[in-house]
């Protein structure tokens, strides 16, 4: 009888992390010629090593960097769990709507897309903090998604983030702009 994932030992969860986050890097060579998305190896920008460096400060910091959030989606991509800092994103975006109309519609696409049980690329949320945001959506306000986008904000700081900064990804991110100074080659 199969004891699922929570029978693992914890070693073997962690290789296949490492696994998977490795295999999603090979999805981004450039002699392989795939890409997921817009975001490719080969398109990847050369990103200055201060930069780079500085994505360590803060997960914040590294949110308010354009191309630290690039960098950071294309790691969540390679462990195809994007969907958190996609919903962030949207939830940004959607605080800003000031059409009455144009809130209620995105807010109803946000809520079917992110939040609902088994949404296309649902959100890992609490049942609690997923009714409120049910609630909230009877009077559509520019904050109906403030305590899910918390919730979620606090899960990518708490886990995400610290696994990016841990993965090859970013080691790879921090080896190439260190190339890119020092004029060496990397080796893939």
């Amino acid at each position: 009888m199969c004891r699922g994932l929570s029978g693992l030992p914890t070693s073997c969860l962690e290789r296949a992390k490492e696994f998977k986050t490795r295999l999603g890097i090979l999805l981004h060579k450039p002699e392989l010629g795939h890409k997921i998305g817009n975001w490719s190896h080969s398109t990847k920008q050369r990103y200055a090593l201060e930069e780079v460096l500085g994505w360590k400060e803060s997960f914040n910091h590294l949110l308010k960097s354009k191309n630290g959030m690039a960098a950071f989606q294309g790691f969540l991509k390679t462990e195809f769990s994007d969907e958190n800092l996609e919903f962030w994103l949207a939830c940004e975006e959607y605080r800003k709507t000031r059409s009455k109309t144009k809130l209620v519609s995105r807010a109803n696409r946000i809520f079917e897309e992110y939040v609902q049980s088994e949404a296309p690329r649902e959100v890992n949320l609490d049942h609690e903090t997923r009714e409120v945001t049910r609630n909230n959506l009877t009077v559509v306000t520019p904050a109906c998604f403030e305590e899910a986008q918390a919730k979620t904000y606090t899960l990518m700081e708490k886990d995400s983030y610290p696994r990016f900064l841990k993965s090859a990804y970013y080691r790879d991110l921090v080896e190439q702009a260190t190339s890119h100074r020092t004029g060496k080659p990397t080796h893939t």
